[in-house]
């Protein structure tokens, strides 16, 4: 028993040395480049999935075991760790410090849940709609972050005007109020003993009659032991849990820098096809934008359908007088928008360049016309949107947010100095250090993987799938990185698969980016498990939901996402690059039609 104990303490030890060993054989019996890169590969995708090492430890593997097995150099396996993408995310995450710092993240959020009223309908789609905007530029764990103690605040004081309305209604036989929710004296003392057992407070809520009502029937969340007044106080806790949650991974989706995953995947594209040049901040935009959209409107239906019923003449009903659990709902975000007071400055300058930025990057090649990179047409590809994003990141550092005074030993305050809008210590702790030696892994794994030859083999073994129809391949691989990025993390299933797909789609005879793109935007449809993405852990963590929860509603969003993403890979994705027709700017094929 005792062995045994110590098997489950060492583990993750035992599992790390028992994953090398047996596979060790495959490139001791072999002795290929290809063999010896494909030990390389499962080794370290192995660690991926079980996170036996932590993720940023496992990337480091390939700098390792490549130059070992004599397949890169050391210096070349090194550069892969830091290129274009790495420039854009510091740019980026400059750009998040700032909006979180200055708290203009809660003023937007507060502001767009303001417009569109206090109806529990609309109420949550005016928090979905505002957690996906703020993703679309911060990250998917930071908004969620953000976004949930408003949510929870709102929610909870949902519960609160419940339980005061139900104390002041209360009345006596004879008509009054009794606002100390005490029992006619002509009730036996039978009957008012059972009622007082009955009628207990609700712990962690603010009842200003200190009682409720012997006829509510309390709840109980076993995560936390909170209690619920009623079975739809708690689902809608559940529902607004779960809206923040997918809107902050929807809303991702919509831009190259909302999520790792589509920084990754537009970097190797653009390492792996440099001639295509048709990857950037708009195009992706143009692509995805529609998709996130469709489906953060249909999941908005769908959870409202599974938890409240979804009533479109209760919604759309105009001039309907207010609820007090309405008017309360209004009043706190309300209460909590005017805590933020006016907009300051540095909130003004903060929204300024984020305007500038987005502006920058979408007209700087937006193909329909002329972008402000013609004007460099001396230096083709020269300025990509990391340029753009490191130029008003170093601007972060130099505008000044505020003054910096001492008082002299005469007692005057002067000025000496100024605090930019932000520091690097403050720029270090929003910095994703983690992320980007992840990425910079899975690049280092993709070159191997090119340099040995093994990405020409598995498109060679896979070459018999092009007898399949396009569509069926297309949705087989979107249904294996939603499956796979429900147990791995998003970064690490994308880093796997690119290698793999791009050699698919060149063995087949079909345009890489329509087996690519759908791939990567399934890649983020993480919906099942609070496991499965850090926004869904942040949700859950609060209490509200049970894993069950989160399997019944995510299994409707994830299959709303690989159908919208199916539509949209054949309608007007395929329009935009002519995804019917092999190209050009893919190695060793010819321009013929796909089978």
């Amino acid at each position: 028993m005792k062995f045994f104990s110590y098997i489950l303490v060492y583990r993750r030890f035992l599992f790390v040395v028992f994953t090398v060993l047996v596979l060790l054989p495959l490139p001791i019996v072999l002795r290929t480049k290809e063999a010896e890169c494909a030990y390389t590969l499962f080794v370290v995708a192995t660690f991926w999935l079980t996170e036996a090492l932590p993720l940023s430890v496992t990337a480091l593997l390939p700098s390792l075991m490549l130059p070992m097995f004599g397949i890169m150099p050391s210096k070349k396996v090194a550069s892969a760790y830091f290129k274009d993408f790495h420039l854009l995310l510091i740019g980026v995450i400059c750009l998040a410090t700032s909006i979180e710092k200055w708290n203009l993240h809660k003023r937007i959020a507060l502001k767009m849940v303001m417009m569109v009223g206090v109806n529990p309908a609309w109420l949550t789609l005016g928090f979905m709609s505002s957690t996906a905007f703020l993703s679309m530029w911060l990250s998917n764990t930071s908004t969620a972050a953000m976004v949930m103690p408003i949510a929870e605040a709102v929610v909870q004081q949902i519960i609160n005007a419940e339980a005061e309305v139900e104390a002041t209604q209360m009345t006596y036989f004879n008509g009054s109020t009794n606002h100390g929710l005490e029992i006619d004296e002509s009730v036996n003392g039978h009957e008012i003993n059972e009622r007082k057992e009955k009628t207990k407070p609700v712990p962690g809520y603010n009842n200003d009659t200190g009682k409720i009502s012997s006829k509510v029937e309390l709840e109980k969340n076993s995560g936390m032991g909170t209690k619920y007044r009623t079975k739809k106080g708690h689902v809608t806790c559940k529902l607004m849990c779960l809206c923040i949650a997918y809107s902050s991974t929807i809303g991702g989706l919509t831009t190259i820098t909302g999520t790792s995953t589509n920084l990754i995947f537009a970097e190797y594209f653009n390492t792996r096809y440099p001639d295509c040049g048709c990857l950037n901040f708009g195009s992706w935009f143009t692509v995805s934008f529609p998709a996130a959209l469709i489906i953060l409107l249909l999941s908005w239906i769908w959870l409202q359908w599974l938890f409240l019923g979804f009533n479109f003449k209760e919604m759309f009903k105009c001039g309907k007088t207010k609820t007090v659990q309405q008017k309360a709902c209004a009043e706190v975000i309300k209460q909590e928008y005017q805590k933020l007071g006016p907009i300051r400055y540095q909130e003004i300058v903060t929204l300024v360049l984020f305007i500038i930025m987005a502006l920058l990057w979408f007209s700087r090649d937006p193909g329909f016309v002329p972008g402000w990179s013609a004007l460099f047409s001396e230096y083709p590809g020269f300025a990509t949107d990391s340029t753009v994003a490191l130029l008003i990141g170093l601007l972060f550092f130099l505008i000044p947010a505020k003054r910096l005074t001492k008082t002299t030993p005469t007692g005057e305050i002067v000025a000496f100095d100024y605090s930019p809008l932000i520091t690097w210590k403050e720029f270090q702790s929003f910095m994703p250090w983690d992320i980007a030696i992840l990425v910079g892994g899975g690049f280092a794994l993709a070159d191997g993987c090119e340099e040995s030859g093994l990405s020409k083999w598995i498109g060679n073994k896979l070459s018999p799938l092009g007898s399949l129809p396009a569509w069926l391949i297309i949705l087989i691989s979107s249904l294996m990185v939603t499956s796979l990025t429900e147990v791995a993390s998003n970064p690490a299933t994308i880093t796997l698969f690119l290698p793999i797909l791009s050699p698919l789609a060149e063995a087949i005879h079909v345009n890489p980016l329509y087996i690519l793109i759908p791939s990567t935007l399934c890649t983020s449809f993480a919906f099942l498990l609070p496991v499965a993405n850090p926004p869904n852990a942040i949700v859950f963590s609060y209490g509200h939901l049970k894993v069950i929860d989160m399997v019944k509603a995510g299994l409707g969003v994830n299959i709303v996402g690989v159908a919208v993403v199916m539509l949209g890979i054949c309608t007007w994705i395929v329009s935009m690059f002519d995804l019917y027709t092999y190209p050009s700017w893919a190695p060793a094929m010819s321009n013929e039609t796909m089978p």
